[in-house]
């Protein structure tokens, strides 16, 4: 076996396969003076250093819990003009995780919460934030069945770790007192510690009649609203457009 084949046996033990599969090329920029040695060992291993980057942004992603995998360039602004496009594209910057801030995104069913959302939590999580996307009822059914267990300061620990932590479909059902009790702990857990994205359905002053009590919903929004980015939309749920269009 000759050093060329040695060298590609040791490449591939070390899995370095993109340097393998890039070397042929760069061996003939090196024979044709095209390139020199140092800028061909540096262009090889910067392949491999940007698909591990990759493998590990990709991974932040999967573990996020994310229901799909939708960014803002899926997103048809010129549906929902309500929207400041501008400010929310901002959002990808990620200054609001830094600044221990929060988004609120509040509007009917199908108007893009859930989706805008997701696509800030996909940002966060490629910038390698420890991020986590949850529904508002299951968020409870793992607090509840954690209180149950006697584990439940043990799980809002686990929520509240989060540098970003996104609860969807918060209000599409009344909350018991035990529920709201539970959000309300969350949420003090993560007041100016970490940043969380809320999507609701219901307008700020009715969400008294979410948690079942005023005092413990004005208490919620009080530590969620503060250092907060409140994004109301209103518009047309893309659910529904195909049929009104048809219709129309």
């Amino acid at each position: 076996m000759n050093n060329y084949n040695k060298l590609i046996n040791n490449l591939e033990i070390l899995g370095l396969n993109k340097f393998v599969e890039n070397l042929d090329h760069y061996i003939e920029y090196i024979n044709n003076g095209s390139k020199t040695i140092i800028d061909a060992l540096y262009e090889l291993t910067e392949f491999e250093c940007n698909i591990r980057i990759e493998r590990a942004m990709n991974a932040c992603v999967k573990v996020a819990n994310f229901p799909f995998l939708k960014t803002f360039d899926d997103f048809n602004f010129g549906f929902q003009p309500s929207i400041n496009k501008d400010q929310l594209l901002n959002f990808k910057y990620l200054k609001f995780i830094e600044n221990k801030e929060n988004i609120i995104f509040i509007g009917s069913p199908g108007v893009g919460k859930t989706h805008l959302a997701t696509s800030i939590g996909i940002e966060a999580a490629k910038a390698r934030f420890s991020t986590y996307f949850i529904s508002c009822s299951d968020l409870l059914l793992q607090l509840k069945r954690a209180h149950l267990e006697n584990r439940l300061d043990q799980r809002i620990k686990f929520f509240a770790k989060y540098k970003l932590l996104i609860i969807d479909e918060v209000g599409y059902l009344p909350l018991d007192i035990e529920s709201s009790n539970l959000i309300f702990q969350l949420i003090a857990k993560r007041y100016e510690k970490n940043s969380t994205i809320v999507t609701t359905n219901k307008p700020l002053s009715r969400w008294g009649e979410i948690f079942g009590d005023p005092v413990l919903a004005n208490a919620i929004l009080d530590r969620l609203l503060h250092h907060s980015n409140i994004i109301n939309i209103v518009g047309r749920s893309y659910r529904t457009k195909d049929i009104i269009d048809e219709e129309n």
